[in-house]
Order: structure tokens, then C-alpha cells, then sequence
């Protein structure tokens, strides 16, 4: 195993490397809660949207194009609630969280059976169930909400193994950074 992982990453693309980069810087700033986070999320989104793809992983591929419109929208709404001061954040009320996660889990379990049957995807159920929720985690990030964070913390180490599965190691790592990060963003966040 250990031999395939080896051999997995000296094929690693510069590709990775530079959505590893720019998606770090992402995380970071956001975690900060500075808009410019936006920006750098949009590049490694952009590399991201090639790498799943290839990795026959539509789900993520399309998740990734959903990331760089979402950018250009958390940007926007950031800069607007805040100017260069760091964006205050926010929390949800427990029954629109339930709401949410109902939503996450029926949309997931609705469109799954599509993307396995109409895709190559590689593994369809968990592609589809880390895209549903990311798009959620995306949205209350861009919100500034508190919750955002636990999302984060449960579909990066989702996608660490997904990712892994795939050979793609460096964006694996790139998801365990996030899922470091998340936690930290949480704690940062919640004291706000």
C-alpha cells in the first residue's frame, strides 16, 4: 500500500501543488476572516475543477465550478458587510441547522442513484453526499456563520479519503490541511 502511495506521488502534478497553495491561503484568510480569502480559493477551485475531473470525479468537478461562482459571491459580500475589517460572524438557530442537514442528506440520497447511473464516477454515493454538503458549507461560510466550520471539519476528512482513493495525494493533503484548519477556524470563529 504504502509502495502505491510512493509511486502515486512522485505522479503528482505541479497542478496539485499549485491548488495546495492557493487553497492553504484560502483557508487561512478565511479563517482570519478576511475577504481576500475569496480570491485564492477561486485559483485553486479553478485547478481543482481539471484534477477532479480527470480523477473521474464529476461530482467534485462541478463542485469546483460552483466554488469559483461562490467566490466571486463571498467576495462581494464580504467587502460589503465589512470593507477591510474582518467580517463578523454569525450563528444559525439549532432548527435551521436540522433543516440544513435534512436538506444535505435527502438531496444526497435523491441524487446519488443519478450520478451512478448517468456518470463514470468513480465512487458516486460519497461524491454526491461531500458535493451536497459542501454546497451548504459554502453558502454559511460565505455567510459568515459559525456552523460552517463543522461542516468543514466532517467533509474534509470525507474527501481526505475519497481523494486518496484516486491517487490524487497531494489534493488529500491539501484536504487534511483543511481539516486542521477547520478546526481552528471554529475555535477562532466561536469567539467571536
Amino acid at each position: 500500500m504504502w509502495q502505491q502511495l510512493l509511486e502515486g506521488a512522485r505522479q503528482t502534478s505541479s497542478l496539485e501543488l499549485v491548488s495546495l497553495a492557493t487553497g492553504v491561503a484560502y483557508a487561512l484568510l478565511a479563517v482570519r476572516r478576511l475577504r481576500w480569502c475569496w480570491l485564492f480559493g477561486a485559483v485553486s477551485s479553478i485547478v481543482l475543477i481539471y484534477l477532479a475531473w480527470q480523477a473521474r470525479l464529476p461530482m467534485q468537478a462541478a463542485l469546483q465550478v460552483f466554488y469559483v461562482l461562490m467566490a466571486g459571491y463571498g467576495f462581494v459580500s464580504w467587502s460589503r458587510r465589512s470593507g477591510s475589517a474582518p467580517v463578523a460572524v454569525a450563528r444559525g438557530t439549532v432548527r435551521g441547522n436540522v433543516v440544513l442537514l435534512l436538506a444535505v442528506i435527502g438531496l444526497g440520497v435523491t441524487l446519488a442513484p443519478w450520478v451512478a447511473a448517468y456518470t463514470e464516477a468513480a465512487w458516486p454515493r460519497i461524491d454526491t453526499a461531500v458535493t451536497v454538503a459542501s454546497i451548504v458549507a459554502t453558502w454559511l461560510t460565505a455567510r459568515a456563520r459559525l456552523e460552517s466550520w463543522a461542516y468543514w471539519i466532517v467533509i474534509d476528512l470525507i474527501s481526505i479519503g475519497l481523494y486518496v482513493a484516486q491517487g490524487l495525494l497531494f489534493v488529500a493533503l491539501l484536504y487534511l490541511i483543511y481539516a486542521g484548519i477547520a478546526v481552528a477556524g471554529w475555535i477562532a470563529w466561536r469567539r467571536q
